[in-house]
């Protein structure tokens, strides 16, 4: 097993710029799907298409700018940017989610429209959350 090298002040400095860079592109990431959400949450398409090009850029560049995973887990020099990506993790799958039960409630609704009456299936929400068709049977007029 080899030790590291220690790193020279330049290498500390270029260090230094890396992480505090890739810290402040991180917190605009952050930034960028909480208005990710919002833009989802009111239905403003046309602004959550205009944040998906920074937001690639962003994901661009902090990959460029970050070591391995496994670096960034055993540097404490990196230990605020892991926190923050975690959260921008969550965020990114929250909004995922909400955009997923959307597409699931608007499928529910074209097909409810497009079947017949009589043997046309619905798609509503369990209690956990997730979608669970039923095929519309006679209605109680009918029984």
């Amino acid at each position: 097993m080899t030790e590291a090298t220690p790193l020279t002040d330049a290498e500390k400095a270029a260090k230094r710029g890396r992480t505090t860079l890739a810290q402040k592109l991180a917190v605009e990431l952050e930034d960028i799907l909480g208005m990710e959400f919002e833009a989802l949450q009111k239905q403003d398409l046309e602004r959550f298409e205009q944040l998906q090009e920074r937001k690639t850029d962003l994901l661009a560049e902090l990959t460029r700018l970050c070591p391995a995973t496994q670096t960034l887990q055993s540097d404490p020099d990196w230990q605020g940017l892991l926190d923050t990506m975690t959260r921008c993790r969550d965020m990114h799958r929250r909004n995922a989610m909400l955009i997923e039960r959307k597409l699931e409630a608007i499928r529910g609704t074209l097909q409810s429209l497009q079947a017949s009456v009589s043997t046309s299936t619905v798609e509503v929400y369990d209690r956990l959350g997730q979608v669970a068709r039923f095929t519309r049977g006679r209605g109680y007029q009918e029984a």
